[in-house]
């Protein structure tokens, strides 16, 4: 072989095993309503709502209070209040090693916040669950900061809005305890209504189990985001035991909304000025 040829073929291996530049991770998303592969950076700069077909990614709660609430008004309440193990409760591991997890993915105590914001200049007290903490399931201390929060919004007379982001329901890991949130919580709205209250519950993607049959059903008007899934149990579990096809979009907002289950569909855009309209109208 000539020296031309050793060079070319030297060159020619040193190209083939030099290290191939990749797509850095994370620039993309797979959009779970139409399968498109979006851009990151635009689905975020667009309320995480995919570009395509409008679907409603999900959204952390300290965002969500970016999105809805004026710049710097949210005045977090309770945040001494954490959660403990009260049956030493133990599956793939044990229940207090997962909510250091979970408090060190998500940057929450749990998977609850609740304060005081002002809404285009309105102000009122705020809660939201996020369902990346164990889904947003409801233990002790999420039942406790909701049911504080009520009734510090019945003392002020304020309007109480919660966005519910709940697809766990109630906290198996605290048994009976969580489940006794359930109507703690729903007592306290009892006597925020009794006193006049305004509750606008909103619906977001998921929301099921304890919560969807508790108090994310009992605002004064209940909104749903776009093609959110709410309900009890999910749909394989209802189709599996009544054993038969379930309706086109059983259990989404669509559905709900034809049934008069919600008061209407707002998109994720429009949310924070038709929470602030409906304020207004009710004259809080």
């Amino acid at each position: 072989m000539s020296s031309v040829g050793r060079a070319d073929n030297q060159s020619w291996i040193g190209h083939s095993t030099r290290q191939k530049r990749g797509v850095p991770e994370g620039l993309w998303l797979r959009c779970d309503g139409c399968n498109a592969t979006v851009f990151r950076k635009q689905v975020e700069s667009n309320l995480r709502i995919c570009p395509e077909c409008g679907y409603h990614f999900y959204v952390p709660a300290k965002i969500r209070i970016e999105q809805l609430l004026d710049s710097d008004s949210f005045e977090e309440w309770f945040t001494d209040l954490s959660p403990c193990d009260p049956l030493g409760f133990v599956d793939k591991k044990p229940y207090k090693d997962r909510l250091v997890v979970e408090q060190k993915k998500t940057g929450l105590s749990d998977a609850c916040m609740t304060g005081r914001g002002y809404m285009r200049g309105r102000p009122l007290v705020f809660c939201l669950t996020d369902s990346a903490f164990i889904m947003g399931s409801m233990g002790s201390v999420v039942g406790e900061k909701l049911t504080r929060a009520i009734e510090r919004a019945t003392e002020l007379n304020l309007p109480l809005v919660i966005v519910s982001g709940s697809g766990g329901g109630a906290r198996m890991h605290e048994g009976i305890l969580s489940l006794m949130q359930m109507g703690k919580v729903c007592a306290a709205l009892a006597q925020f209504h009794e006193k006049q209250g305004l509750f606008i519950s909103i619906l977001t993607n998921p929301t099921m189990g304890g919560v969807a049959a508790s108090f994310a059903s009992l605002g004064d008007i209940v909104i749903a985001e776009p093609k959110a899934l709410v309900g009890f149990a999910g749909p394989r579990v209802v189709q599996a035991t009544v054993n038969s096809k379930l309706p086109d979009e059983f259990q989404t907002s669509e559905f709900l909304l034809k049934y008069g289950f919600v008061d209407r569909i707002v998109d994720r855009h429009d949310m924070r000025s038709e929470i602030a309209r409906i304020i207004d109208y009710c004259g809080q």
